[in-house]
């Protein structure tokens, strides 16, 4: 199962999965339009942008032993390609539940939302 995470939590599940080759990766798998029109600031994360329809041929540029939560608008992309990694192997997955629309509501208002 793969945790649903609000935008507001994110620093708590962060500090509580296993440490690994890294820091955390939050991977924004939005179009490059949208990453225009609103974007995350990373803190205590690193960000990786890989739009969704590219994951499966770029799936080398994500460490498995990293923790990774997935972000898109709403956050039904972002569970589709947590899903996707789950069976892939990756093991610390979370989906960014409302994605970046509720990132702005819940972590920074300076966040536009579209």
């Amino acid at each position: 199962m793969i945790a649903q995470v609000r935008p507001a939590d994110l620093p708590a599940w962060i500090a509580d999965q296993t440490a690994g080759p890294g820091p955390a990766v939050v991977l924004d798998v939005r179009e490059p339009w949208e990453l225009q029109t609103a974007s995350v600031r990373p803190d205590g994360f690193e960000l990786v942008v890989i739009p969704m329809n590219e994951i499966p041929a770029r799936l080398g540029e994500l460490d498995p032993a990293r923790p990774l939560a997935c972000l898109c608008h709403h956050g039904a992309r972002s569970q589709r390609v947590a899903s996707f990694l789950a069976q892939r192997g990756f093991g610390q997955l979370a989906n960014i539940a409302g994605g970046i629309d509720a990132w702005s509501l819940e972590r920074d208002p300076a966040v536009p939302r579209y």
